[in-house]
């Protein structure tokens, strides 16, 4: 269960953000690329970057395995589960494409790709396939969402019928179902507005609405996928276009809280709970990333810029995890 979202400030300037929802604590790490930094992907073999890379992700066994990320050409995107709906084939050593574990496709994008065009082309000679990974010893089924500096977003999806990308106009993703079903959900709620809902005459009986925010009482309000896209889509088109990117980043936390999970409020099926493990925006304009952990509300900020100048080693940033502290600790 995870949540993403893109928008555009009034400098025309682009964030990315994204919650991470998960049951297995993730224990996730900020790691940077260098350009032309070599990492090893799931069926062991290594990839050469081509432009810097930084995200969040897990770090096992000398292999990173990235949840969202950015590149130095602003190209950002992130990985959202898509249980029943992803279908990934499995290596074959007759195929005549580039083979991409589905795990290492967001890295390999930011590694190759400097906008959403090129993204399209890269999907003409890659082959998505599906590697069992080493937390839950399942292929994880995903779906991904990108962004670049023009503002557009794309979802890349593979189920059964193929390997898809969509424009999506609306910059939102959560999980299943498939996007075409959540963008075609919408219009169950087109009555939805800000505007505060008028008094209604029954039969010369006027009725009166509670204070403010009548308008969106049909909204739904629960945390399935399709409600949090619903609500997501809802608020961030409906927003005040923040003036600044300083604006923007504080824009799209405050959105990314209305979907939030508290530790205990969604049980799985094997008992244990899913909860919002960190949150994170990205400035694409900057190469900026900003997270807040569980644990941690403060909002940590990290320019990725001087790390991507170091060299060619990949650098490990550690937990994104961080204590807080309030007055003299003994």
């Amino acid at each position: 269960m995870c949540t993403a979202i893109n928008f555009l400030n009034q400098q025309h300037e682009n964030v990315f953000g994204r919650t991470m929802d998960f049951h297995y604590n993730l224990s996730p790490c900020l790691a940077v690329f260098p350009a032309g930094s070599a990492w090893e992907c799931a069926l062991g073999k290594l990839f050469t970057d081509r432009y810097a890379v930084a995200g969040i992700g897990r770090h096992f066994k000398n292999r990173y395995v990235l949840f969202d990320g950015v590149n130095e050409k602003g190209l950002a995107g992130g990985a959202l589960y898509f249980k029943g709906y992803a279908d990934f084939p499995q290596f074959s050593q007759q195929s005549d494409k580039i083979q991409v574990p589905a795990l290492d496709f967001l890295h390999y994008v930011l590694g190759f790709c400097a906008s959403l065009d090129d993204l399209r082309e890269l999907l003409a000679d890659i082959t998505l396939v599906g590697i069992q990974d080493g937390l839950t010893g399942t292929v994880a089924p995903l779906h991904w969402i990108f962004t670049d500096s023009s503002g557009r977003s794309v979802v890349v999806e593979q189920t059964k019928l193929g390997l898809n990308i969509y424009e999506n106009p609306v910059g939102v993703l959560t999980n299943s179902p498939d996007f075409l079903w959540q963008m075609t959900n919408l219009r169950n709620y087109i009555e939805v507005t800000p505007e505060q809902t008028n008094k209604a005459n029954w039969g010369g009986f006027l009725v009166e609405p509670f204070g403010q925010a009548a308008g969106t009482s049909t909204l739904p309000g629960g945390y399935t996928p399709p409600a949090r896209f619903v609500r997501t889509t809802f608020q961030k088109l409906h927003m005040v276009q923040p003036e600044g990117m300083q604006e923007a980043i504080i824009a799209g936390f405050h959105i990314l809280e209305g979907v939030t999970l508290p530790n205990g409020v969604v049980k799985t099926a094997n008992g244990t709970f899913d909860y919002t493990q960190y949150t994170s925006m990205i400035d694409l304009q900057n190469k900026v990333y900003y997270f807040k952990t569980y644990e941690n509300p403060q909002i940590i900020r990290v320019d990725l810029k001087p790390f991507w100048k170091s060299g060619k080693t990949v650098q490990d940033l550690g937990s994104i995890h961080l204590p807080i502290h309030y007055g003299t600790m003994d």
